[in-house]
């Protein structure tokens, strides 16, 4: 990310693999926006190196203030909090709050069970296609940031707007 002039926009924390790709963009000259709930600041030990750190009030302020920031969204492999968050994220590109791609590094096959998922709800009728395109999805950090370089939203009908929320 560093060395293709990207930005890092975080959860703020040291810790796991965020905690160490932020560490990483930061040894190698990157940028690195924090953005950590007062709450979770102490739990989570927010990353000391972080000179841009914002605390926010509550984990909708910190999406919130992640989707304003950032330029795309990132999921790797993690538990409920990273669902909850990609799930809302695909959500709003959905409605049409925001046109930024949402993507899985699929580490190891890590995500291909959510991906065959995703593939049933369309299979359904309960997702539509071009909604399941929001998501991308790459096995390698390179090949994901390539398919980021080249993203093109599929055309999805706007169901609200910015005031809507």
């Amino acid at each position: 990310m560093a060395a293709r002039g990207i930005g890092l926009v975080f959860g703020g924390g040291r810790v796991g693999l965020m905690g160490a790709v932020a560490s990483a963009v930061l040894e190698n000259g990157g940028t690195v926006t924090g953005i950590i709930p007062h709450g979770l600041r102490i739990r989570e030990v927010a990353h000391e190196g972080v000179e841009d750190m914002r605390v926010v009030d509550s984990m909708h302020e910190r999406k919130s203030l992640m989707n304003e920031l950032s330029d795309a969204f990132i999921s790797m492999p993690g538990g409920l909090g990273t669902i909850e968050e990609t799930a809302e994220m695909l959500t709003w590109a959905q409605l049409g709050i925001h046109r930024k791609p949402v993507a899985l590094l699929n580490v190891l096959g890590f995500y291909d069970p959510l991906i065959s998922f995703l593939d049933r709800t369309v299979e359904e009728s309960f997702l539509r296609s071009e909604n399941r395109r929001l998501l991308v999805v790459a096995n390698d950090p390179v090949g994901l940031l390539n398919r980021l370089a080249d993203y093109e939203p599929p055309e999805t009908e706007r169901w609200i707007t910015r005031s809507d929320r």
